[in-house]
């Protein structure tokens, strides 16, 4: 299914705002895209968090 903008940004430390915000404006946050739901509510996929996560690592030239 996915979680919801709340949640991520949530587990992102971030408010739910600065999500929206980045979506708005560059279509996408950091490269991922969430679902729109018919009630125009965002779903973000299950993984958006492991994705950024890895994503900062290879960035930054860390290995795991």
């Amino acid at each position: 299914m996915g979680i919801t903008t709340d949640q991520l940004a949530n587990l992102l430390h971030l408010k739910p705002q600065s999500l929206r915000a980045a979506l708005s404006r560059e279509g996408h946050y950091f490269g991922l895209r969430p679902r729109k739901l018919p009630n125009g509510r965002l779903i973000w996929p299950d993984d958006a968090v492991q994705r950024l996560v890895s994503h900062r690592v290879v960035e930054s030239g860390v290995s795991q």
